[in-house]
């Protein structure tokens, strides 16, 4: 894991890391879910194979999670206290930006309801849901800029944007510069 940048926002700060989510010492992450929330592949299946089952099973509970909106479930093994499963917009459904920045607002607010201080996301719909990386990058960084910025009172302190390749790091960077 390797701090690549923090820029400081309102009463919290933006945090670029790469590496692993499933390692994160944070108060949640997030998964880049879909909406039956079958973590088969991806982020989400790498989520339930160190995490363990409970979060499959807590998942299957939730049933069906509308794109753009969350369901927690808690995080088993990992060493984060939840998992936020947020829904991303899949390339070519229609008013994918707009989704996609839902799903990063209901992150902000489900982790702020939870008291949660910290939370580390993914580039959500940015793999096999084929959102293109550069503009994932700029909703994610803009939306939690404007969510800390707009709800000072929120406990949420670190917003962290968790990327594992460098292609996806790189628009990331941009975003924060």
């Amino acid at each position: 894991m390797e701090i690549i940048s923090d820029k400081p926002v309102g009463n919290g700060m933006l945090r670029l890391v790469r590496g692993d989510i499933t390692e994160r010492d944070v108060d949640a992450i997030v998964n880049a879910a879909n909406s039956h929330l079958q973590h088969g592949g991806g982020v989400a299946a790498a989520i339930v194979r160190k995490g363990g089952s409970i979060i499959q099973e807590e998942s299957d509970k939730a049933g069906y999670v509308s794109v753009g909106t969350v369901a927690v479930t808690q995080a088993g093994r990992l060493p984060c206290k939840a998992v936020i499963h947020a829904v991303g917009p899949r390339m070519g459904e229609g008013n994918e930006d707009e989704k996609l920045k839902n799903a990063v607002v209901n992150s902000l607010k489900a982790a702020t309801e939870r008291g949660f201080a910290s939370i580390s996301m993914p580039a959500i719909s940015s793999g096999i849901f084929g959102f293109p990386k550069d503009r994932c990058a700029r909703i994610l960084v803009g939306e939690s800029k404007r969510f800390l910025l707009e709800n000072p009172e929120t406990n949420v302190k670190i917003v962290e944007f968790c990327i594992y390749d460098n292609p996806t790091l790189e628009h990331f960077k941009r975003e924060l510069e």
